[in-house]
Formats: structure tokens, C-alpha cells, sequence
């Protein structure tokens, strides 16, 4: 039987360590801001007013924590001893990369922090979580244990939700969550068609690959999700990411493809084989048809898609139609803009843009759809889930003064060894945990 449901997007909150130190290789924005001065707070702060402005819309909107930064506990399984501050002395001394891993604040970037499967595709009707295991960058490959014991206490009756450990992490199996995975369907109660993108097969060493840049999610990958997620082949496409836009900058799908509903918004360039991934979605979508907004090279290069961040976009439903969430950089490459104009006005599913300004975290190379887990619940799912962490104005209100209390306006790289940092960080989420209701879930709390 289908039932209602909707699309409830996690925003990741920014972290009081967010900083530019260029760690993404294959991440174009991460690599051109190294060593910049960050803003936490502004960048918190336009993570914040973008979660107001969509709930003010009536999306349900929700909130996952940052984690602890710098990572102490990773500092001392790399043989660094004594005190925190003897830890963060050493590792500044001796290994300022370390540190500087071990200090990012990306797990704000929540559309990787797990890949999601709604009830109505999965063999047991339950909600399905595999955090991803982000094994290619050591500064993520640290975040999938904290994200877990989130998702436990935000998703905890298992009765309607299923949490699975992440995959082993080895290259062989790289896992980058929802950021290369979309899910589309005539409504969010009904089954629908899970994509899951991937850039190269782990055990095929003859089959096609990028040469500059690393293929971060492989289809043995995707393949052990959708399994352990107890998905049908009829609710699962498995399809290659173009290895020629990898090497141009597309280091997840979510740079390159966007999709919603029974509606796909991609590049040219975003599939291998394009015909063949439109057919296999058309041949087990119910319900509807597939609506495929195809952007052409000549229209959008795909520099410029990658300089702007179009297709990392949020794709959100509207009485009127699609509305597509822009970063505000759309807006200054001149091929985007004109192009968005014209998508307007062209009749097709998506009837508006808006823009949102997330250029704090735009510089370190994500836009609003890296910045949101979106999990598919039904009424009665909705209301089993820990309603501490859904945007509310009284919600909104707390947030911001507690970011306004713990977090600096400046932060640069030499000051991530200051031990005085690391104090403000726990005390700020020590704090946090309790605002939202989510109980012991960092390691200094364990």
C-alpha cells in the first residue's frame, strides 16, 4: 500500500574548525582556496539561514551535528602522546598535514555522509542507512563511525529504521554516500529507481577510468549498498560516471547530476553511457515518465559548470512546479545564468531558481546538495525520528545564538594547534548535543 510521504532534507551544521587547507585532490574549489582565512561563523551562520529559508517554505527541514575537530582520538592512533595539548603540539611540529586532516570540518557536507533507501523500495518496508566510508581522503575516511551513532539517535526505533556499518575501507570499495546516489519516482510513498553513479569498477582493471584525478566510488561499492539495503533490481540503476568529468573537476555525481522526483537535471557529460542510463531508468520507473533535462556543452562547458556548481543544486517540489536552489555563483558565470534564465522559461518541469549564498562553503568546494542528507520518510516514520533535530523557529533561534557564542570570525591554519580551540570545540558541542537531544555521540563524551 502507498503511503504519503516526503523528502526531509539533513543540513549538515557547519563546524567551529572550517577551514581552507586544500585537502580534496580532484576537488577544483578546495585546491584554488588553500590557506585562505576562513569565517566559522559566517559560514555556520549562511548554513543556518539556508535551512530557515526552506523550512519558512514548509520543506521539513533537519539538522545533523558537526563532529569534533581536531580528532584527537585519530592524533593518538598515529602514535602521537601525552596531554591533548602535548598531542596537538607534536602533530603541528612534525606533521602540519596531519593536523590539518584531522581538523576539517567536512562532515558538513552531509549529502556524503550516508547513502539512504526509503521504505517503499526495501525488502523489509524499513529505512535503510549505510554511512558512506569515504575511504579516498584520509580527513573523511575518519567521519563515518561519529556519523553513525548520529544517525542511530536521530533514526532510532528499529522498527522503521535499518543502520548497516560502513563497507570496508579500501580503495576497492570506496563509498561517497548520497553524494552519488539519487533516487527518482512518481511520488516519495511509491518505489521508485535508485541511481547509484559510480566512477570505475574496483576489480576490473581494463575497464574504463579517469587518468588525472581518482575515481572515488566504485560499483563493487554501490553494488554491496543496494544489497544490504535489500533493494530490487527493478529499484536499483548502476551507471558510470563519465571518466573525461571526473578528470575535469566532477569529483562526485551531485556536481554533474541532479534529480527529483521523475525528474533527472544532468550534463552531457555526466553518464559513460547516457542512452543506455536514461533507458535502463525508464524501463523500471512506475507510475510516470522519466523527465530528462539534458544540458548540452554548448550551452553550459563543463568548466563552467564546475566553476559555478549548477547541477549541485537542490531539485525541491513546488505547487507550481520544480524549483532548483542555486548557489550564488550560478549567477556570475555568464553561460549559467543566461542558461538558467532560458530553463524558466522553456516549459519544462523546473518552473524557478532561486539563489542561496553558501560561499563560505562553496570556496572549500560544495554547494546547497553537498550540504543535505535527504531521507524519504512516511507520516508514520516521520513522527518514530528524534523531532529534537527539525528546524523550527525556536530551533533556529537556539542555534544561532549558540553559534554566535562558540564559534570564531577568523580561522587560519596555524591556530588549529591551539589547544584553547579544541576546549571551545567540545564545549560547544557538549552543548549542541544537548539543544538537539542526541545524547553521548563523540568520543570525548564516551
Amino acid at each position: 500500500m502507498v503511503k504519503h510521504a516526503v523528502e526531509a532534507n539533513f543540513d549538515g551544521l557547519v563546524g567551529p574548525t572550517h577551514n581552507y587547507a586544500g585537502l580534496s585532490w580532484g576537488n577544483v574549489a578546495s585546491k584554488s582556496n588553500v590557506s585562505s582565512v576562513s569565517n566559522p561563523k559566517e559560514a555556520a551562520l549562511q548554513g543556518l539561514a539556508k535551512m530557515k529559508r526552506l523550512a519558512d517554505r514548509g520543506y521539513v527541514q533537519g539538522v545533523l551535528p558537526p563532529h569534533e575537530r581536531p580528532h584527537i582520538p585519530t592524533l593518538r592512533a598515529l602514535g602521537f602522546e601525552g596531554p591533548d595539548a602535548r598531542v596537538l603540539e607534536q602533530a603541528a611540529k612534525s606533521s602540519p598535514s596531519i593536523l590539518a586532516a584531522v581538523s576539517s570540518a567536512s562532515p558538513m557536507w552531509t549529502a556524503n555522509a550516508a547513502t539512504v533507501s526509503p521504505s517503499a523500495d526495501t525488502s523489509d518496508h524499513r529505512v535503510h542507512f549505510t554511512p558512506a566510508n569515504l575511504s579516498a581522503k584520509f580527513h573523511r575516511s575518519i567521519e563515518h563511525a561519529v556519523t553513525g551513532r548520529a544517525l542511530k539517535s536521530i533514526f532510532a526505533d528499529e522498527s522503521y529504521f535499518a543502520h548497516h556499518p560502513a563497507l570496508p575501507s579500501v580503495s576497492h570499495f570506496g563509498d561517497e554516500g548520497a553524494a552519488n546516489h539519487t533516487r527518482l519516482c512518481a511520488g516519495y510513498g511509491e518505489p521508485g529507481v535508485e541511481l547509484f553513479v559510480y566512477g570505475q569498477m574496483a576489480f576490473n582493471e581494463q575497464a574504463p577510468a579517469p587518468k588525472k584525478y581518482p575515481a572515488r566510488q566504485t560499483l563493487e561499492a554501490s553494488q554491496a549498498v543496494a544489497r544490504l539495503h535489500g533493494l530490487r533490481d527493478q529499484n536499483a540503476v548502476f551507471a558510470q560516471q563519465n571518466p573525461d568529468a571526473i578528470d575535469g573537476g566532477v569529483f562526485h555525481n551531485d556536481v554533474i547530476a541532479v534529480g527529483n522526483g521523475n525528474t533527472l537535471f544532468y550534463h552531457e557529460m555526466a553518464f559513460l553511457n547516457e542512452a543506455q542510463v536514461l533507458a535502463d531508468i525508464r524501463e523500471r520507473l512506475t507510475g510516470a515518465e522519466l523527465e530528462a533535462v539534458r544540458v548540452s556543452s554548448a550551452d553550459v562547458p563543463l568548466e563552467d559548470a564546475v566553476a559555478s556548481y549548477l547541477f549541485n543544486s537542490q531539485l525541491l517540489n513546488t505547487p507550481d512546479g520544480m524549483l532548483l536552489a542555486v548557489p550564488g555563483e550560478c549567477r556570475e558565470v555568464a553561460s549559467v545564468s543566461r542558461y538558467l534564465d532560458g530553463l524558466v522559461k522553456s516549459g519544462g518541469p523546473i518552473t524557478a531558481v532561486e539563489v542561496f549564498d553558501v560561499k563560505q562553503s562553496m570556496r572549500n568546494g560544495g554547494g546547497p546538495a553537498c550540504l543535505r542528507l535527504r531521507v524519504v520518510l512516511n507520516d508514520d516514520e516521520l513522527k518514530a525520528i528524534n523531532r529534537g533535530v527539525l528546524l523550527t523557529d525556536e530551533l533556529y533561534e537556539r542555534l544561532t545564538t549558540w553559534v554566535e557564542a562558540h564559534y570564531r570570525d577568523e580561522l587560519s591554519q596555524n591556530e588549529l594547534s591551539d589547544p584553547m580551540l579544541l576546549e571551545e570545540v567540545r564545549k560547544a558541542l557538549d552543548e549542541l548535543t544537548g539543544i538537539m537531544g542526541l545524547g553521548s555521540i563523540y568520543d570525548f563524551q564516551l
